[in-house]
This record gives C-alpha cells, sequence and structure tokens, in this order.
C-alpha cells in the first residue's frame, strides 16, 4: 500500500502491557495508568490520554481526525469534534513538552490527522517467577488484586492519568470528604457491585461520570461539577423502579482519575455510563454528552446542546429525557418516566441558582471552613431569589452539620436551620433535599424522632435514588437502637453510592454502637483500605479497647489534636484501659478547652459528659447531659447506644433524659 512521502511503514500495534519509554525522559504505564516524566506523574484528563494512547499505539502511523474520533467518541456522532480535538491535542504536548513547530512527540499532518514520532520502547519485562528471595516481598494489594477478566482484554484500553489536586474529605469526626482513593474499591464491595447487561428484575444502572470542565479555569470547577450532580438527581427521579442512578460521591472518584469503562461499569455496578463536557461563556452554554451501554462500547446517543444561561433547567432536563428515553429502547421498553416540566430562568433566578451551585460545591467538601462558605452561598441564593427552595435546603443542611464538626456549637444554629428546612418544604413539597433536610433538623436539634423518620421516607418515596436520604435515614434509626433496619438501609445507601466513604464509615459505626466490635474493626480495616487518611482513627480505637487491644488501640492516634472530640474518645479509651489517672489527665485537658473558648457553651457537652463519665464523675456527668437537654440537644442523639454512657445506665435520671429524649423504647 503506497504512503506518503515520509511516512513510516506500520510496525503493528504496541502491546501495551509493559511501561513504553517515550523518547528520552518520558515512561508510558499503561498497568498503573501514568504517564511519567523522570518518576514524577504529568496531569491529563480522559480525552488527551486516550487520544495519547491512540497515537502511540500507532506509532509512525498517521491517525486521522476521523479515527479519533470513532475511538473517542464513536460512530456516527455529529458532535463539533475538531476544537475537542484540537484542545485535547494541545494538552499533551503541554504535558510532554513537546513544540508544534518542533516537535518531538506528535507531528501535525495539515488537513489529515496526526503521527507519534517519538521513539517507543517497552522495558524489560519482569522475570515471570519470582526469585525466593523476593517471593515474600510482594506487595500485599498487588498479591490481592483481582485477576484481569475477559472483559478488560475486549475493551479498548485508557490511560488514566493521576492528578496532584488534592481531594476533599467527607466524615463526622474532623476533616470530612475525601473522594480520592477509590483504587482498591471494585474488590472491596464486590458483594455490592455487578455489571450484569440484564440485573435481576429488569432494573439496570447507570453511572453519570463528572462533566468535564473545558472553560480552562479551574475556578468553574462548582459549575461542572454541579451540572452533574444536577442531571444525577434529574433522572434519579425518572423511573427508580428500572432505572438506578449512582450517587454523586462515587462518580466525582473518576473526575481526576479516569479508567476504562468496562472497569468503572464492574467497580459501580453500572450497565451504562453518560458522560461529557460543559464550556462556558458569558451567557452562553455547551455541553457535550453521550449515552454508551459498558457490556460493548456502543454508544446510544452524543449530542451537542447550546443554550444560554438561562436555559439551564430545561437542558438539564432534556438530557436527563434523552438518556432515560434511550436506556429504556436499547431495553425494549417505553415511556422511561416523565421528565417534570423545566422552565426558563431569569436573569435573577439563574443569578441565584449560580450562587446555590457555588453553595453546593462547598456543601460537599464539608468541614467546618467549607461549611461556612457553603452557608454563605446558599445565603445570597435565597437573598436573590426567594423561591429558590434547593438553597433553603442547602442552607438547612449546612446549619444543622456544621456544629459536629470540630465539636463546637453555636445557639443560632438550631434556629437558623429549622427556619430554612421549614421554607424549603412550604415552596417545594416535592422536593427530596427539602424533606431531607426537614428530618436531619428535627433529628438533631429536637430529638423529635417519628417526624424525622416520616420526613426521610417521604424524601426516599420522591427520590428513591438520593442515597444521603437512605444514609441519614439508617444514622436516625441505629441512634434509636433498630440496628438491623440501619443495616438495611445502609445497604442501600452504598448500592446508590458504592465508593463513599462516609457510608461506609456508617457502617461501621452501626456496628460499633450494637456491641460488634470485630464487626465493626473489619469495617473500618476496609475504609481504610479505600483511603488511608479517612479520620475514622476514633471508633475504631474503642472498638480495639472494647477487646482488651489496647496497644492497637493507642496506636490508631497520631499527634494530639486540641478538639473536644480528641480528648473526649482518649478518656474513654484510658478508663477501659485501667489508667484513671490518664483519663482524668484527658478531662482536664478538655475543660482547658472549654475555658478558652469565648463562650463555654461553645465546646460538644456530649464530648464533656463521656470525659467525666470516663474519670469517674457521674453526678457531673449527669448533670451536664441535664443542660444538654435543653442548649444542646444534638450531643444527645447517640444517649441510648453509646457505650460511653453504660456506666449511666443503671441511674433512674439517665433513665428519665432517654424517656424525654424520646429514646426510651
Amino acid at each position: 500500500m503506497p504512503t506518503l512521502q515520509g511516512e513510516a511503514v506500520n510496525p503493528g500495534p504496541l502491546p501495551l502491557q509493559r511501561p513504553i519509554r517515550l523518547g528520552a525522559d518520558c515512561e508510558l504505564d499503561p498497568a498503573s495508568y501514568e504517564l511519567r516524566r523522570t518518576g514524577r506523574v504529568l496531569k491529563l484528563e480522559r480525552i488527551p490520554a486516550e487520544i495519547l494512547l491512540l497515537l502511540v499505539e500507532r506509532r509512525g502511523q498517521l491517525v486521522t481526525r476521523d479515527q479519533i474520533v470513532e475511538r473517542v467518541w464513536g460512530k456516527d456522532v455529529f458532535l463539533d469534534t475538531d476544537n475537542s480535538i484540537n484542545g485535547a491535542v494541545r494538552k499533551i504536548r503541554q504535558a510532554l513538552k513537546d513544540d508544534p513547530e518542533r516537535p518531538r512527540f506528535i507531528q501535525t499532518i495539515s488537513g489529515r490527522g496526526y503521527r507519534f514520532i517519538a521513539p517507543a520502547a517497552e522495558e524489560a519485562p519482569s522475570p515471570a517467577v519470582p526469585s525466593p528471595q523476593t517471593a515474600n516481598s510482594i506487595p500485599a494489594e498487588a498479591a490481592s488484586a483481582p485477576a484481569p477478566t475477559a472483559d478488560d482484554a475486549e475493551q479498548p484500553p485508557l490511560l488514566a492519568l493521576k492528578s496532584s489536586k488534592h481531594h476533599w474529605l467527607i466524615g463526622a469526626v474532623v476533616a470530612g470528604i475525601l473522594i480520592g482513593g477509590a483504587v482498591t474499591a471494585a474488590w472491596i464491595f464486590r458483594p455490592w457491585s455487578s455489571a450484569n447487561v440484564h440485573p435481576a428484575g429488569g432494573r439496570v444502572v447507570l453511572a453519570v461520570l463528572p462533566f468535564e470542565n473545558l472553560t480552562g479555569d479551574p475556578s468553574q470547577d462548582y459549575f461542572s461539577e454541579g451540572m452533574t450532580e444536577e442531571v444525577i438527581t434529574e433522572i434519579g427521579t425518572l423511573n427508580p423502579e428500572h432505572l438506578g442512578v449512582i450517587a454523586r460521591t462515587s462518580v466525582m472518584t473518576y473526575q481526576h482519575n479516569p479508567k476504562p469503562l468496562s472497569q468503572i461499569g464492574r467497580e459501580l455496578g453500572a450497565q451504562y455510563i453518560l458522560e461529557g463536557s460543559v464550556r462556558r461563556s458569558g451567557d452562553k452554554i455547551r455541553v457535550t454528552a453521550q449515552l454508551i451501554r459498558v457490556q460493548d462500547q456502543t454508544h446510544l446517543w452524543a449530542r451537542e446542546y447550546d443554550r444560554e444561561l438561562k436555559d439551564l433547567l430545561v437542558l438539564q432536563s432534556d438530557i436527563a429525557r434523552h438518556t432515560a428515553d434511550d436506556i429504556a429502547a436499547a431495553l425494549g421498553e417505553h415511556n422511561a418516566g416523565a421528565v417534570k416540566d423545566a422552565t426558563l430562568l431569569s436573569d435573577q433566578a439563574y443569578e441565584s441558582h449560580d450562587l446555590y451551585l457555588r453553595g453546593l460545591y462547598f456543601w460537599n467538601q464539608r468541614g467546618t471552613d467549607a461549611l461556612q462558605r457553603a452557608i454563605d452561598y446558599f445565603q445570597q441564593a435565597v437573598e436573590k431569589d426567594p423561591q429558590n427552595a434547593r438553597a433553603y435546603a442547602g442552607l438547612a443542611d449546612s446549619y444543622a452539620l456544621i456544629g459536629g464538626f470540630g465539636g463546637m456549637e453555636r445557639p443560632e444554629y438550631a434556629s437558623n436551620a429549622k427556619a430554612a428546612a421549614l421554607r424549603a418544604v412550604q415552596l417545594d413539597p416535592k422536593l427530596a433535599e427539602a424533606h431531607t433536610a426537614f428530618a436531619l433538623v428535627r433529628e438533631n436539634f429536637y430529638l423529635d424522632w417519628p417526624t424525622a423518620e416520616q420526613d426521610y421516607q417521604k424524601a426516599i418515596a420522591l427520590n428513591p435514588s438520593y442515597a444521603t436520604a437512605h444514609q441519614w435515614y439508617a444514622e436516625c434509626l441505629m441512634f434509636q437502637g433498630r440496628f438491623d433496619d440501619a443495616l438495611k438501609e445502609s445497604e442501600r445507601a452504598r448500592e446508590l453510592d458504592p465508593l463513599s466513604l462516609i457510608i461506609a464509615a456508617d457502617r461501621g459505626a452501626i456496628f460499633y454502637y450494637s456491641r460488634q466490635y470485630d464487626d465493626a474493626i473489619q469495617e473500618f480495616l476496609r475504609l481504610r483500605e479505600m483511603e488511608p487518611n479517612f479520620p475514622s482513627s476514633g471508633l475504631i480505637a474503642l472498638a480495639y479497647a472494647h477487646k482488651g487491644m489496647f496497644d492497637k488501640a493507642l496506636a490508631e492516634y497520631g499527634p494530639a489534636m486540641d478538639t473536644s472530640w480528641f480528648w473526649a474518645d482518649r478518656a474513654q479509651l484510658y478508663a477501659l484501659a485501667g489508667r484513671h489517672a490518664d483519663a482524668q489527665n484527658m478531662l482536664d485537658r478538655l475543660l482547658a478547652l472549654q475555658r478558652r473558648q469565648p463562650s463555654p457553651q461553645s465546646v460538644n457537652m456530649g464530648n464533656i459528659a463521656i470525659a467525666y463519665v470516663a474519670a469517674g464523675k457521674n453526678e457531673q456527668a449527669l448533670a451536664l447531659l441535664q443542660r444538654a437537654y435543653k442548649e444542646q440537644p444534638r450531643v444527645l442523639t447517640n444517649l441510648k447506644v453509646s457505650p460511653a454512657y453504660d456506666p449511666l445506665r443503671g441511674d433512674p435520671r439517665f433513665r428519665d433524659l432517654l424517656q424525654r429524649s424520646g429514646l426510651a423504647k
């Protein structure tokens, strides 16, 4: 076959199984999904990564734009792909420090496509059988990793390049949510994941991957992330009996850690994937989206939407409708579900919605500082548009949670949370987030368990795919001592959000509070395998202590943190170990922390009461709990189930407090 002048004869596809040297100083490692220069990982997004992989596979050959489109977007795609390809190649060149005028890696063939021109050679393979000296040094994670499947061999490989950007934490202890670190989740959560094309009962699962921010401005990440979450919510309400949607926390894991679609499908138990990008300029927005069937990588559709920002809600509804309809058609069904009517936003309403998305971005990060920023944005949103029910729900959630981070409380949190939750429900009685917020407020600040349970159930009925409602409902059941029901609800939350760290931590808490310490330890160890830095040391340490494993318990704690949670946990640990002087020392440190605060009520009274019990001062503990019932009722939510209060359970005053807190049953 004739070739263009200077074009090398095709040497055949490059086997992408071992690290490949690209030029003198770069290395492509498909096994670990990394591109490195002198050992340093280079950042590259999914589409540029796929194009680079294609060029390397066909090194020396002309790769046409049509071939790139087919590889990245599929056949018969009606998108403006030229700009996307140009931008992707530009990002590859930036990562490789390649000059388009004097290329070392990628040569542009004007009007045709691109050619990878750098030397590319596989590194020598490692010995197939380890020597006796090295046989026992294989890392545990490598030894336990699942074997490749036939599905892996059939799918085109996808280079997923790590990012150095810090992800955010979720947690109820100190730092909040951490999205990253789900590398081992595929095998950790295997009992909850399935890649069957036609699951039992005809219910299929969709994952909406994070929409890529193509503006080139990281400050616009909130908008693309908000778009992702809004589409998840929109689709999740359509036909939940037949179409489940993976929650935001799990899909955000892949934002800067892209993987082959077949692998994502297995890890999330998803049969369909929706992915896309967002470009925002002035008052215009361009969204590209494509729906892919995981089993055979078939593109069911790919569309491009050019709209004005005031059309944002209509755009989200259109994407949801197209997605649900095409999944239904692929399954031979009809009428996947009715998309609720969406209206054009006025300028004022759009500004409010934009502020809401900014608040949502920080709310998802948790932590005291992030929640305070979320409150600021949600407050601006409701001031801009007093009819914005979602912003009121976000405001209520933020006020209901902020006092639990760092153990600091303020009296206005309860009143502000209640007012915002009530307004959200009044404005939109069919909004699942509103009922979830109202339930959390009734539970945390009023110990009104029946009303909280009713509203959690309403929220779940309105949107069965809302993982947060299931998660918080599980906590509500746990605090009432209904552990079997709590575990079932927690499992439902995990099915919807399989990579969520906080949902996994909550399951460990359920086992801890039900005195199943071995199961609690195993859950927290599994969580640690997902994310070693997730703040779960408190409960796992106490679980070890209850089993008499005090050395392991003490090893769980790092440097001392001057927080009420830390001193209270350490006081309990020392009390269980019989080290009463050390328990008293922890109480003294906690009281010193309280004295340094602007108001004595700022520090979590429940933690102080726990430290009093640990130091053997039951009278002081009971007096403080009686006071907390009036001033900080939130701290009494675990009164019925916490082992910390076991020394008080025979006291009539404690039983009376349980009765008044609605926890006597």
